[in-house]
Parts: structure tokens; C-alpha cells; sequence
């Protein structure tokens, strides 16, 4: 998973739900819409030990122009008071190289508070075998959704158990991007096999080629999964009873709350 780096005071702001957005210059990472990033706050910039993931951001629109195309609208809502401020702020942040023709990306996000919160995937074990236990709910099919995963190494150690909001989905989408998120994050830690267990008949069927995607708008999805699949050795999928699901399901409840919680605390700020 891609991870962001913010300040302490804008990480401060994202969880608060009072920021919604971030400017990257020189984007390495090559951020898009769709992507899940893995936002962690510098909590003490020069001491890295300090450093915490805080939650998950599922950019939703990335706007890319030059410095000197921003709108006066974006400029403050990211907190300059003048262009001049902005330029200079930046080539503070990045270097004197920094010029009105130099691009940036203005990156949207909904932000989802991990639970639990987990290590950046750089800190964790890496292995050859992966279990993953994954789940997405949709309340409303469509509505709020949430994708869950659990990671699992071959003696059974729990590596990782994630939530992640999705924001209007339908059901299936969730679940499909459960899996593609837990595969891509099996992938992040080295696991060359996986085997994938869900309780949803349709997206196990359909990974193994039994029933044919005649959704129309899982057909990206479904390709997006098959690529990641294209990378491991082997991917194996079995379906499982609901109850031997419950981890996953978990996180996809625990994400949709949260969400819910940090909307109605916005709402209430707004009056």
C-alpha cells in the first residue's frame, strides 16, 4: 500500500475531519483516484521513532496544474493568504527549484482512522505463504461501504487487520476491493503464495472461473484483482461459512462507525 507523509499539525487536521485534502509536488508515488494510501503523521519531523500511521485516505479526485494556475479558492483553502506566500512556502519545503510552472497535484481523499491501527507495511515480516481472510459491506447496497482484511502468515501469526472506508459503493464492489487491497498489501510483504478465504459465493466463483462477471461495473474490479493475481506464484480461493469470517467482517463495521462518527462530529461543527 502507498503510504503519505504529513506534518503533524495537517495529520492533526485529517483526523479532526477538518482537511479533506493535500498538495504534492514531484509526486513519486504517482497518486490517483481510487488509490488507498496509508497516511502517517510526522509526529516530530526530524525523529522518525515518533512517526504513526493514523488511518487510511481513499483519494476520490486529483486535480494537476502549475503553481501558477492554483485558484485563489485553493490557495486559502489549503491556508496561504497570497501566491507569493505559497511559492515561498514550497520552496522552503522543496527546494529553490520551485518555480509557477512547476506542477502540483491537489489530492482529495475521504479519510477512514484505522482499527486497530497497524506498522507501515516496511516494518513487517516479510513471508513466502499468506492467509487472507477478506469482507466488504455495503449499508444501503449502494451506500456507506467499508472493505475488511485480515493477513495471516503460514503459522497462523495475525500480521494485519484493516478497515478501510470506501464511500458509495454497492456491496460487491466492496468485497471485490477487499480483496484487491488485501492482496496488494500481501504482495507489499514478500508472500510469493495466498490463499484467500470469503464468505461471498460470488466473488470466489468468479475469481475461479466458475461464474462469468455479467455486472458491468465490476468488470474493472474484477480485471484490477486478476492483474494483482498475475503477480504471485499461486492465489488460491476458498468460501467459507460467515462465522469463520468474523475478523474481517469486523473491520468493515468498525470502519463504516467510524466514518459515521467523524461525519457527525463535522456536522455538529458546522452548526
Amino acid at each position: 500500500m502507498k503510504s503519505l507523509k504529513l506534518d503533524h499539525a495537517l495529520a492533526g487536521q485529517v483526523e479532526s475531519g477538518e482537511k479533506t485534502t493535500t498538495w504534492r509536488l514531484f509526486d513519486d508515488k504517482d497518486v490517483s483516484v481510487h488509490d488507498h494510501l496509508l497516511l502517517i503523521d510526522k509526529v516530530n519531523a526530524k525523529s522518525p521513532e515518533t512517526w504513526k500511521p493514523i488511518g487510511i485516505a481513499t483519494v476520490t479526485e486529483v486535480v494537476q496544474k502549475r503553481l501558477d494556475g492554483v485558484t485563489h479558492a485553493e490557495m486559502v483553502e489549503h491556508g496561504f493568504t497570497s501566491k507569493e506566500a505559497l511559492l515561498a512556502a514550497f520552496q522552503r519545503y522543496y527546494g529553490s527549484d520551485v518555480g509557477w510552472e512547476t506542477p502540483v497535484k491537489i489530492i482529495h481523499f475521504t479519510f477512514s482512522p484505522e482499527a486497530p491501527v497497524e506498522k507501515p507495511v516496511d516494518i513487517l515480516p516479510h513471508i513466502e505463504k499468506a492467509i487472507v481472510y477478506a469482507d466488504g459491506g455495503s449499508r444501503g447496497n449502494p451506500g456507506p461501504s467499508a472493505s475488511g482484511y485480515v493477513i495471516y502468515d503460514d503459522h497462523q501469526t495475525m500480521l494485519v487487520h484493516r478497515g478501510v472506508y470506501l464511500g458509495v459503493t454497492t456491496n460487491n464492489q466492496a468485497e471485490y476491493t477487499a480483496l484487491k487491497l488485501a492482496l496488494e498489501e500481501a504482495r507489499s510483504i514478500g508472500a510469493r503464495e495466498v490463499h484467500v478465504y470469503m464468505d461471498s459465493m460470488l466473488v470466489v466463483n468468479q475469481m475461479r472461473g466458475i461464474f462469468k462477471v455479467r455486472n458491468r461495473d465490476l468488470w474493472p474490479i474484477h480485471d484490477a484483482v486478476k492483474r494483482v493475481c498475475a503477480e504471485f506464484k499461486q492465489v488460491q480461493f476458498t468460501q467459507v461459512p460467515r462465522e469463520l469470517n468474523k475478523l474481517a467482517d469486523a473491520a468493515v463495521n468498525q470502519a463504516l462507525d467510524k466514518q459515521l462518527d467523524l461525519n457527525l462530529a463535522a456536522q455538529e461543527r458546522q452548526g
